[in-house]
């Protein structure tokens, strides 16, 4: 059995053992999606979120790039985030990195991972140079890069803050909560590092005043 086929076959037996316990469960899914959640993760597959949240399929919205970044000008992203925002009506945004990221390591180098790995990772070495000093005091390799890990959900947080999708439902509706999270490959457990309520201080330059 290829590894493809066996994906296909553990589909089948997973679907059969859901079918099992609740005959009316898919075709009650097909009908409904009521998530109060939009997660935006990274594509490690050590990282799902479902899995480390205990959530059902329904529950929970996710968007995944490497190492969870909010690029103002990524369509996917924006897309995801104006629909979760604007029709789903979720009520909280998550940004959920984690320790260990590759993206993080690789962006703490100097390496060129060529063309586009280099324009993506450029997002957080970015965010490293706002916080070098705090950064460049860390002395432990590991602890240095666990801690932009922390400072990244921060700023992707912020980021999600600067766009008209957020700051529309900030003001029509005190929605939604956005929340940066950090999960631990080492004991499964997530550290809430940093939260935004609706109508959190901004820069005024990021404020849109015509919304």
């Amino acid at each position: 059995m290829t590894p493809i086929d066996k994906l296909l076959a553990d589909n089948k037996a997973w679907a059969a053992g859901i079918k099992a316990d609740d005959p009316e469960y898919f075709e009650r899914l097909s009908h409904l999606q009521t998530p109060e959640f939009l997660w935006i993760g990274c594509s490690d597959s050590r990282v799902p979120a479902d899995r480390i949240t205990g959530t059902q399929p329904g529950e929970i919205f996710v968007h995944r790039n490497i190492a969870n970044m909010v690029v103002h000008t990524d369509v996917n992203l924006l897309s995801v985030l104006d629909f979760a925002v604007s029709h789903l009506k979720v009520r909280h945004v998550i940004v959920c990195g984690h320790y260990g990221c590759g993206g993080i390591k690789a962006a703490m180098t100097n390496h060129d991972y060529k063309y586009v790995l280099n324009m993506w990772l450029r997002n957080i070495k970015d965010v490293y140079r706002l916080h070098s000093r705090e950064l460049d005091a860390i002395a432990d390799p590991e602890d240095r890069a666990d801690r932009l890990t922390e400072l990244n959900v921060r700023e992707q947080v912020m980021h999600l803050a600067k766009t008209s999708i957020i700051q529309r439902a900030w003001k029509e509706e005190q929605r939604p909560r956005l929340h940066g999270w950090v999960y631990g490959l080492k004991d499964g457990l997530i550290k809430p590092v940093f939260d935004m309520d609706a109508g959190s201080k901004l820069d005024p330059i990021y404020k849109y005043d015509d919304l």
